[in-house]
């Protein structure tokens, strides 16, 4: 498989295309790195293919929070976005600016 850069950057708030859910990206693998069982479990109609990034996500929608692990081709990047909820963002990030939250320098951490 060969890998291509990722078209969105960690901090980033993004939607999925087709549920209802945003998060915030914590990861980005360059290629597909779950199991065959997981991407198996994804309806035929709607399975992304392996090569290209996927996204860690602190995801949510208008009931809960959880972690995402989605596609680019399902990710839409949120215009003005607003901060989350999610109870994890603050080991993964130091705040919040213009939209976009900041993650801890990688030195520190």
């Amino acid at each position: 498989m060969q890998s291509r850069s990722a078209k969105f950057g960690l901090g980033e708030i993004v939607k999925h295309r087709i549920y209802d859910f945003q998060g915030v990206i914590y990861d980005v693998d360059p290629v597909f790195a779950n199991t065959d069982e997981w991407l198996a479990s994804i309806p035929e109609d709607v399975r992304p293919d392996k090569n290209q990034p996927f996204y860690h996500l602190l995801a949510e929608n208008s009931e809960i929070e959880y972690i995402a692990y989605v596609s680019e081709q399902n990710l839409l990047l949120v215009e003005d976005a607003k901060p989350l909820r999610h109870p994890q963002i603050n080991e993964h990030f130091v705040g919040f600016h213009e939209g976009v939250y900041l993650p801890y320098d990688s030195v520190s951490h």
